[in-house]
């Protein structure tokens, strides 16, 4: 009775693990969760006063169906400061969060048969929006000794005649990884002659820890031609529950067609939401944004030096975004079974690497405080002295 789209889904394992850890908790168990990927901070005030601003003064219309004005305006000056990128807010379109962002550029670009190029681990969303887009997902697989980045050789290699779009995620869930502009230059040029659009993921944009940022448009005006940015406020402002997100690209056709498709689908985002989200985008948040990257940054150290301690366990100090990828090949090829048990065993919530495409791995959260951190990586490294 189905259809075979929907039946081709798969449920979002980072989800289920969280949903799982919630109801263990519920019932009175000790869990310690480090498998949801948002941070443990409030939003920031400022925000928060321009919602109920928005609420009181009755801003609960309608809104145009890529936004406001002023928020298109707002997402264009943030693009053009930050990420020096040249964007007109026609070319802008908010949505409900980047997964959406992500399923209508899918819808719009995806033709039976087209190909998706996607490095590995990667976010779970990818594959599955591609394949029930109708596309073949085409995996490019990166290891920890590579640090988690493909090369142009890699890239060439995978591009066929049906290859249609590049995804690109940077810094990267799950692993932390950031691509320096030299690497995003090379990239660019294997793509040079060809219709191949790049979807750039910047969500954690915000949260860098060694080095500096590069936006993928940026670095070359063809790059810029080919490239969709996705971002948003859901990491960097603590917004997640807001559902904020957004896309922008110069492909006036593309960026109507995507317009024609939300208009029939959830129509307008949010609209307090909308308001809310100018004060993260214009820099009044930038002091709050500063204080979370910072905390971040000391529980990355620490959780990095625990886990490197331990001899069955090694993991790569992440450039950017708050996960760990922590290699457990030594104890286990099977993530989910290692998963699962140290779940029961030990009321550790992880995220088993094959959710993401790369077994052999578990992520880790680490938007959570330095005791949990301490205290959870302590359960994790006495469960590994006896795992088989």
């Amino acid at each position: 009775m189905l259809t075979k789209r929907i039946n081709s889904l798969s449920t979002s394992l980072t989800i289920a693990i969280s949903t799982l850890a919630g109801e263990l908790k519920a019932e009175g168990k000790d869990i310690i969760s480090f498998s949801a990927g948002e941070p443990d901070f409030g939003t920031p005030q400022v925000i928060k006063e321009e919602a109920i601003k928005a609420i009181n003064e009755g801003f609960t219309r309608y809104t145009p169906v890529p936004g406001i004005p002023e928020l298109l305006q707002a997402i264009a000056d943030k693009l053009k400061r930050d990420n020096n990128l040249e964007y007109q807010p026609s070319d802008i379109i908010a949505s409900n969060g980047a997964k959406h962002s992500l399923f209508n550029i899918m819808q719009a670009l995806i033709e039976e048969d087209d190909e998706v190029i996607i490095p590995s681990p990667y976010w779970v969303t990818y594959p599955e929006l591609v394949k029930y887009s109708g596309g073949k997902p085409v995996i490019i697989e990166t290891e920890d000794t590579d640090g988690f980045k493909i090369t142009p050789q890699q890239l060439k290699a995978a591009i066929t005649d049906k290859t249609k779009i590049l995804i690109l995620t940077t810094p990267s869930n799950p692993t932390g990884a950031v691509y320096t502009r030299e690497e995003i230059t090379a990239l660019g040029k294997v793509l040079e002659g060809t219709d191949i659009f790049v979807v750039s993921d910047e969500m954690y944009e915000k949260l860098v820890y060694d080095g500096e940022f590069t936006a993928v448009a940026s670095v070359s005006d063809d790059m810029f031609q080919r490239t969709i940015t996705v971002n948003g406020l859901s990491k960097s402002v603590a917004m997640t529950g807001w559902r904020f997100g957004y896309l922008a690209s110069p492909d006036k056709e593309l960026v109507a067609a995507m317009k024609k498709l939300q208009s029939q689908s959830t129509s307008n985002i949010n609209s307090i939401t909308q308001k809310a989200a100018i004060a993260g985008l214009d820099g009044r948040a930038d002091a709050d944004i500063e204080m979370m990257r910072k905390a971040f940054m000391k529980r990355r150290d620490l959780a990095v030096k625990l886990f490197n301690e331990d001899e069955n366990l090694s993991v790569l100090s992440p450039a950017g975004a708050f996960y760990l990828f922590v290699n457990i090949k030594k104890l286990s090829n099977d993530s989910m079974q290692f998963a699962k048990d140290l779940l029961s065993e030990k009321g550790i919530a992880v995220v088993p690497g094959a959710g993401f495409g790369s077994e052999g791995y578990i992520r880790l959260s680490f938007a959570t405080s330095e005791e949990n951190i301490r205290e959870g990586i302590a359960r994790i490294r006495d469960f590994c002295k006896n795992y088989k």
